[in-house]
């Protein structure tokens, strides 16, 4: 056999061999890799156990046992807290951040209650003082301390301008205009009489949002020195408790009786006898 022909067979052969070892590769079946077998889990369960947040309905959570994961919806009316993976917590709406998930699941509304849990504005628009809370679509009614309106927010009272409902601000409330005044006396949060109350003022927060204020019984607020002061002080409001209180219970309120001192107790404790010296 010539050098050419040995080269060409050579190069038959080993072509031949590459061509069967790549059929062979073709033909097997791919091997799962346990890397990706763990990444399939993950995108399931974060971690083997715990409690978890679904991505986008905020009353939605999982259960992961043992990589096993389970679909759990919280009462209706709560939503998830995710604060941390090893507790199962639903909680109220106002102390959880729902901004990136806010779906929820369909609500089942009954009489006063939007939801079977929670706490819920009064259904009329200009009833501000008033608000219900559910437990189980079964209604509690609540009302606000005078002077504060329910904020759908936080889920409690506060003041109008911090609640920010629409038709319940400071001066539909109150029915209260702040007068105009300058920045410099605006900071000072001024102080105004209540027309229609002696008892009663108004302070402008920051010159033009108006909160309703009391002096202590007996006393008025005074428009001039602007403060609380008694009811004979100010001509304008001296008859102001008039059928309400007595003369003498106002002259009570204005001096009260000096409180008696505390008796100090003397101790009893009997002193022991000092141990007598032996005389030499």
């Amino acid at each position: 056999m010539s050098m050419n022909s040995y080269i060409w067979t050579f190069v038959f052969v080993v072509t031949l061999a590459l061509g069967v070892s790549g059929a062979k590769n073709r033909n097997r079946k791919p091997q799962s890799d346990p890397i990706e077998d763990v990444s399939e889990i993950s995108d399931q369960c974060p971690e083997p156990d715990g409690y978890f947040a679904d991505a986008e309905q905020c009353d939605k959570y999982y259960h992961c046992n043992n990589g096993k994961i389970t679909e759990k919806l919280c009462p209706d009316g709560q939503v998830f807290n995710d604060y941390s993976s090893e507790y199962e917590k639903c909680d109220l709406p106002f102390n959880i951040d729902c901004s990136s998930r806010p779906k929820l699941q369909e609500p089942q509304p009954s009489e006063h209650c939007p939801r079977k849990h929670g706490y819920f504005a009064h259904e009329s628009r200009n009833i501000c003082d008033k608000f219900y809370f559910c437990v189980d679509g079964k209604f509690n009614p609540i009302q606000c301390p005078n002077g504060l309106v329910y904020n759908e927010k936080s889920g409690i009272c506060s003041w109008p301008d911090e609640a920010k409902r629409s038709g319940c601000t400071s001066e539909e409330v109150f029915e209260f205009q702040c007068p105009k005044v300058t920045e410099e006396v605006a900071i000072t949060h001024p102080r105004y009489a209540d027309p229609d109350d002696c008892q009663y003022f108004f302070v402008c927060i920051n010159g033009n949002a108006p909160r309703r204020n009391g002096c202590k019984l007996g006393q008025v607020f005074d428009d001039v020195g602007k403060r609380c002061t008694w009811a004979r002080n100010v001509p304008e409001c001296a008859d102001w408790y008039k059928g309400r209180l007595t003369d003498e219970q106002l002259m009570e309120l204005e001096n009260p009786p000096t409180p008696r001192p505390k008796a100090t107790k003397v101790s009893k404790r009997k002193q022991r006898p000092h141990p007598q010296q032996n005389e030499e």
